[in-house]
């Protein structure tokens, strides 16, 4: 607090600040990432994201509130308290922010994050967890082909990098020298040597590595963490063998012993980044010796990990099973707060405030979740909805809007886009189609 004796609230020398922003980093780089800039830009998206789909036919976004809205694009002090006395009610900075946004431009307030969904969520299907997946080892498989095609030799460097001693060999002509690492270039399949090495080639290429090979880890990490929250859901299933025994104390579990094991060894993969970035950085000099050991270790078990890793998915996802009659069930019960997003279309598609109606369905959505927790009974949000005057322009739109297949999007051509016979991800492992074809599906040893 102030020391004159005036109550003058807290001064900035009474909470924590960075020393990162108050010592270290520039400026630019401070106010990159301060609050002004970082809520400036969610206005300017939802500008850009608003003059898009009134490009696009959307006549509710008009051209008033375009005009507001690109007025007031940089939060002021005064947004900022407006956006946190909201926040403080609403627990939601996002939500915060399109309020105080909407008081400065009250014709856009009603269009303000126009289309995504804030509490609701739309139902996401097991086909679509997957081809996320898939697109995650796609992003894998390409980090490690671009480290892989850009590794080089060390060559004939010498014992410190300065190739002194072939130097001498040649009798002072540093052409053959030069010769010398392009032959050994030739021989080897590299396609150069790199331009400068000290004792050994920088640690700055295992680092590389290892960046690849781990980021698989985590891909596999999340994997595995997502199957088996679908084998906790009984909506998926890893193969289960006829004998195996899932618990000894409890014989009715099918523990996902698979995706488990995954996990564990994804989680050792991990660490070998952290280990392969500290060789890296405790380097000295032109070399030293620390780096002997943990490299023994890590770069083979890197790589070991990385395959039983691989194995283990294929053996899971080839024998994986869903259970389309579980997930239809599960549908059912949250359906009525799946479709709670598009009741707010439709509201705002007839000229109610986005803001108005998503805080009308809040309390709905929140009062029906209560019956379903606290009474065990069935969810009466839709009831609710039809018992309350404020959705009566929708009343007449709620049983069809009840359909699940409304509540997938384009989830079904965004799979076959991307997992198709003719999509991305086929294209993509196309030069890897004859090795698969040879090795089959992997059979776990345990």
């Amino acid at each position: 607090m102030a020391t004159d004796g005036k109550d003058a609230g807290p001064s900035p020398y009474d909470t924590y600040q960075t020393s990162l922003t108050t010592r270290y980093c520039s400026p630019e780089m401070a106010r990159l990432f301060g609050q002004r800039s970082r809520h400036s830009q969610w206005r300017r998206l939802w500008l850009l994201l608003a003059e898009s789909e009134r490009e696009l036919g959307i006549q509710t976004i008009t051209t008033e509130a375009l005009e507001q809205m690109e007025r007031h694009l940089e939060v002021t002090d005064q947004d900022f308290e407006l956006a946190r006395a909201e926040e403080k009610i609403r627990r939601h900075d996002v939500m915060a922010h399109v309020h105080a946004f909407g008081a400065v431009a009250p014709a856009a307030a009603g269009i303000i994050h126009y289309g995504p969904g804030i509490f609701p969520c739309y139902h996401e299907i097991v086909g679509k967890r997957a081809a996320q997946w898939a697109q995650d080892l796609v992003f894998d498989l390409e980090s490690i082909e671009h480290v892989r095609n850009g590794l080089l030799l060390r060559g004939a460097q010498g014992t410190t990098g300065t190739q002194a001693s072939f130097l001498e060999i040649f009798g002072g002509d540093g052409s053959k020298c030069d010769q010398l690492n392009a032959l050994l270039c030739k021989k080897t399949g590299f396609p150069a040597c790199y331009d400068v090495s000290t004792q050994t080639y920088t640690r700055k290429v295992d680092l590389l590595v290892a960046n690849a090979i781990c980021g698989l880890g985590a891909t596999a990490q999340k994997i595995a963490g997502d199957i088996r929250h679908l084998a906790s859901w009984q909506e998926a299933e890893e193969p289960f063998e006829v004998k195996q025994v899932g618990s000894s104390a409890m014989p009715f579990k099918r523990n996902p012993m698979r995706s488990e094991r995954v996990s564990s060894l994804a989680r050792e993969l991990l660490s070998k980044q952290a280990t392969t970035a500290n060789t890296l950085a405790a380097q000295w000099m032109e070399r030293s010796l620390d780096d002997s050991a943990v490299r023994r270790m890590d770069l083979p078990e890197m790589f070991l990990l990385a395959d039983a890793i691989i194995g283990s998915l294929d053996n899971i996802t080839d024998g994986m099973v869903i259970y389309p009659k579980v997930i239809a069930s599960r549908v059912q019960e949250q359906l009525p707060f799946m479709c709670a997003e598009n009741i707010i279309m439709k509201l705002c598609a007839k000229g109610i405030s986005r803001q108005e109606a998503h805080e009308q369905i809040r309390v709905l959505s929140h009062q029906a979740a209560g019956v379903v927790k606290l009474e065990g009974k069935p969810n009466d949000l839709i009831d609710r909805i039809k018992a309350t005057e404020f959705f009566q322009p929708i009343w007449a739109d709620l049983d069809d809007m009840l359909r699940p297949e409304l509540y997938i999007g384009r989830s079904i051509e965004i799979v076959e886009r991307y997992c198709g016979l003719e999509g991305i991800a086929e294209k993509k492992i196309q030069r890897y189609r004859a090795v698969f074809e040879k090795s089959g599906t992997t059979k776990l040893n345990v």
